[in-house]
């Protein structure tokens, strides 16, 4: 949708009671452009301005990632809204400190480490793939390595071990997640996050895969009541998965139509 006008009326039940409606946005390819380098990545001036009034004006703004809660607040860099992070396996408050780890998953630390540490070997190092730390959670990326075939497939026999583990694996754009047997996904951040939020609306956008938990989950909320309205925001990209348009209610493209979209919630 890239007419204005038309973006309003999609929004509607989002914009009818700002008070009561919770903005719930995925951060890198929404708000952020996909970077070769992770930590380059970072959240336009122009969009932070929009998120801070949003900030003021609706009755939750949280954005939900797959990096560590503190990093996205890093990149969004807006300390007045909440961060789920590493898919919702940590939640870090409006204007908290430290990120607090889901105490379901604190049993599976020091396995998840070690599995970590056994997994840095020499050849994953060679092929130049990054291992990130996400406490509960391992991923291993490979964007921009100088083989990223071959990069992929020696993950597969990361993936293989930590299956053979009892561990779960998810493959997202250039990256593999191990994870402990627990789920872990954007849709049960989601569903936790507003379960005592005093709010009846929620928009969700994203871009990934993992993006498709919220939409189920907001369809879900929808379905058993808790939700007067839900609208799924679908990010348009190369890489995406065809089914962020498929199932989306708006589509957009990339993080500059993310930015129209925040300026047609602000629309007076």
């Amino acid at each position: 949708m890239a007419a204005s006008a038309t973006l309003v009326d999609a929004l509607a039940p989002i914009r009818e009671d700002p008070g009561r409606s919770a903005i719930l946005l995925d951060v890198d390819g929404t708000l952020a452009q996909i970077v070769r380098h992770a930590q380059d990545a970072q959240v336009p001036e122009s969009t932070r301005a929009l998120l801070i009034d949003i900030s003021r004006r609706f009755g939750l703004v949280a954005c939900i990632s797959g990096r560590r809660a503190s990093e996205a607040r890093r990149i969004v860099s807006i300390g007045s809204i909440t961060y789920l992070g590493s898919h919702g396996s940590e939640i870090l408050r409006s204007g908290g400190v430290a990120p607090r780890l889901d105490r379901e998953l604190e049993p599976f630390k020091l396995q998840m480490q070690q599995f970590l540490h056994d997994s840095d070997t020499t050849e994953l190092q060679h092929l130049r793939v990054r291992i990130e730390d996400k406490v509960v959670i391992a991923a291993y990326h490979w964007r921009g390595a100088p083989n990223e075939e071959a990069a992929r497939a020696a993950l597969l026999d990361v993936a293989e071990r930590a299956e053979a583990a009892g561990l779960h694996t998810h493959w997202g754009r250039k990256v593999l997640e191990v994870r402990p047997p627990v789920r872990i996904d954007k849709g049960v951040a989601i569903t936790n996050l507003l379960r005592d939020a005093a709010v009846d609306a929620a928009l969700y956008a994203g871009d990934d895969r993992t993006d498709l938990d919220a939409f189920r989950a907001l369809d879900e909320l929808t379905e058993s009541g808790r939700l007067r309205a839900a609208v799924r925001v679908g990010v348009r990209s190369d890489e995406g998965p065809e089914e962020i348009v498929r199932d989306a209610d708006v589509v957009v493209d990339g993080p500059g139509g993310m930015r129209a979209l925040l300026e047609a919630l602000l629309a007076k």
